[in-house]
């Protein structure tokens, strides 16, 4: 099964931009989406964005829309979250996730996950 590995984490400033990319060795299972999650301490996961597996398609949480953009070129590409004005409220170790979710904002509808990164903000 494809392996997603993250990176791209770091301690970064409000107002900061950071990059993080997910690559998957080879599509897991049938994959048709992938997804970026974030779990702060003592909080649920979190929905951040998605995308189709070509990159034709994507969502975004409401909290992030118009800050974050996720991207990913193509299905052998790796996928990208370009964070932007980054806030307090964003720091979390973000997930890549991928599957074939009937919903793409559920965590529960995706099979495989990364071992995540942190991206911390301060002020």
């Amino acid at each position: 099964q494809g392996q997603l590995v993250e990176s791209g984490g770091s301690l970064v400033r409000t107002g900061d931009s950071l990059r993080l990319s997910c690559v998957a060795s080879e599509r897991p299972g049938n994959s048709n989406a992938m997804a970026w999650f974030r779990q702060a301490p003592g909080k649920e996961r979190e929905f951040v964005a998605a995308i189709t597996w070509g990159g034709g398609e994507t969502l975004y949480a409401d909290s992030v829309k118009g800050r974050f953009t996720i991207s990913r070129d193509g299905a052998q590409d790796p996928m990208y979250l370009q964070m932007n004005s980054l806030r307090l409220d964003d720091t979390a170790v973000y997930y890549c996730a991928a599957g074939r979710p009937m919903i793409w904002t559920l965590a529960r509808m995706y099979d495989y996950w990364g071992q995540g990164t942190q991206v911390t903000v301060s002020s």
